[in-house]
């Protein structure tokens, strides 16, 4: 689900008046004082910023390079424009599809098939359809963490069997796993970024991708690497109020989500362990009619009656299983990425801190900051930018998956309710009619 809302985010709970879209970008300003005090250098080092001498180009009238687009800084005008992509303007299309068992000798394994159209430049052709398993959906996205540690990676389906089912080969769960892995692979589609990943090219037209496998590729881009081998030497001195923020809030958004996520998993229990029941209790009232002729009619209706409840009720737990329960887990699992990302963010950021204080412990007159610690600096840069524009395009997928979720239930439980009530209402007329005297 791509797109966002067209009114601005709320704001965060605890980031002050500014929502993230009015918080202003880390690359649009070579002032230090803009930056935040946590990234804001000694007094007596002020710094030359390399970066104000590249060829850039931002919405504000900053100059940004935009000659390659796996680039994550170069693409923001990309990303502030991707609220606006409708099913005319989109280039790439995914779907995942036609589940199939594989029985072999070692192993029994599920494959989708993978379909993708494109009129992109990037792609031979302009139709591909392949064959995948889990553990390459895992790949890919283990690839993307790697090429692209700056961005907000769509999280995949658990692999282990969820709670409660327990043929992870039934019909039901295949389904619900090619759901996730069809919606993992069009959140990928719709990233400006993410979509243009040289390693999502391959997963998409690749037809041996194991061999692919083997050969590997050196595709991990200077930020890749650089994040990859940051160690956690460096401690951090204090988050940015904004980074502060979306941390405080993606804590309380786990907490309230996993607590849902468990009351709806108990009153799932609770409903098909009545279920249980309902289905043994209806029968007995049909026998019953049958010993006794003048109750026929009216313990036949009852036991019509609790068959349409029975009925009823299993469809609205399916619901639940199915639809529900497995957004509430993708956004769990959405938020734990996000916090994944924030941490590697205040990695960089101690490192860039510890290198301007061991700068500013030397003595000596340096009329040019080391190359070292410029590049620290964009790697930050690039880490606040990329971060808030996933944040804010993660906001505005969750309003729209959450609106439709719940009003999605609400209906459901609407019909629910008529169908009982239906199916009462015919039975007290059934009584009527057996027992004018009496009813």
């Amino acid at each position: 689900m791509s797109g966002g809302a067209a009114s601005a985010p709320k704001p965060l709970p605890s980031s002050g008046p500014k929502s993230l879209r009015e918080m202003p970008h880390p690359l649009a300003t070579s002032s230090s004082e803009e930056m935040g005090p946590a990234l804001t250098p000694s007094p007596d080092l002020l710094l030359p910023r390399s970066i104000a001498d590249k060829d850039l180009s931002l919405p504000n009238g900053t100059p940004v390079d935009t000659s390659s687009p796996a680039s994550s800084s170069s693409l923001l005008n990309r990303l502030q424009l991707d609220d606006d992509f409708d099913v005319e303007t989109r280039d790439l299309f995914v779907t995942v599809d036609d589940p199939k068992k594989h029985v072999c000798t070692m192993e029994t394994y599920i494959t989708y098939r993978v379909t993708t159209k494109t009129t992109r430049a990037e792609f031979d052709l302009p139709e591909y359809s392949v064959r995948r398993r889990y553990q390459d959906f895992d790949w890919l996205r283990n690839k993307l963490e790697e090429s692209q540690p700056t961005h907000l990676i769509p999280p995949l389906p658990e692999k282990f069997v969820v709670k409660g089912v327990v043929d992870r080969f039934s019909e039901e769960f295949v389904e619900t796993r090619r759901k996730a892995l069809d919606k993992f692979l069009k959140r990928i589609t719709d990233h400006p970024v993410l979509s243009f990943n040289e390693h999502f090219n391959v997963f998409l037209t690749a037809k041996d991708l194991n061999a692919y496998k083997k050969q590997g590729m050196a595709l991990l881009s200077k930020m890749g690497e650089s994040v990859k081998y940051v160690t956690g030497g460096y401690k951090l001195r204090s988050r940015p109020l904004e980074f502060a923020a979306i941390g405080d809030y993606l804590d309380t958004f786990s907490l309230k989500l996993g607590t849902i996520d468990r009351i709806a998993q108990r009153i799932i229990k609770e409903q098909l362990e009545y279920l249980v029941e309902l289905r043994e209790y209806g029968p007995v009232y049909s026998t019953w009619g049958g010993l006794e002729v003048e109750l026929s009619e009216p313990l036949e209706g009852v036991s019509a009656c609790i068959g349409n409840c029975c009925t009823a009720l299993e469809e609205l737990s399916e619901d639940m299983t199915e639809d529900f329960l497995p957004v509430l887990r993708e956004y769990i699992l959405y938020a734990e990425s996000m916090k994944n990302v924030l941490k590697k963010r205040d990695q960089v950021q101690a490192e860039y801190e510890a290198k301007l204080e061991a700068v500013a412990l030397k003595r000596e007159d340096r009329p040019k900051v080391p190359t070292d610690v410029e590049k620290c600096q964009d790697r930050v840069e690039c880490f606040n930018a990329d971060l808030k524009a996933d944040m804010e395009r993660w906001q505005n997928n969750k309003r729209q998956d959450f609106r439709q979720l719940l009003m999605g239930m609400a209906d459901k439980n609407i019909q629910y309710y008529e169908k009982v009530c239906v199916t009462i209402g015919a039975l007290a007329r059934i009584k009527v009619v057996s027992f004018p005297l009496k009813w």
